[in-house]
């Protein structure tokens, strides 16, 4: 299953989309959390904490200054800009995917 939460600046989509994967982790669901937005705070709302969201968004931030090389597939994007949340959720904080596989 995937899950989209999209809207307007100040709707709620970061509390919605914290919610929503830590229940469904609770439930036994493998979860990954992906933090696409420009100001990205999930893992803060997710619980990993102020000083590894800093961590994941200064990744992101020498990604898209060319300073580090895109991930080749999933499991690297992963590894190397994502972290283990409470309740088993996965983050990662990411400005695009490039080569997705649509399964």
């Amino acid at each position: 299953m995937k899950i989209a939460v999209v809207g307007k600046g100040g709707a709620g989509k970061t509390t919605t989309s914290a919610v929503l994967a830590r229940s469904l982790a609770r439930q036994g669901r493998e979860v990954v959390a992906l933090d696409c937005d420009t100001n990205p705070n999930l893992g803060i709302s997710l619980g990993v904490g102020d000083l590894e969201t800093e961590r994941l968004v200064s990744l992101r931030e020498q990604l898209d200054d060319g300073d580090v090389e895109h991930a080749a597939d999933w499991d690297e994007i992963l590894d190397r800009f994502g972290t283990d949340g409470p309740d088993g959720v996965r983050l990662g904080v990411i400005t695009r995917i490039e080569n997705p596989d649509p399964g």
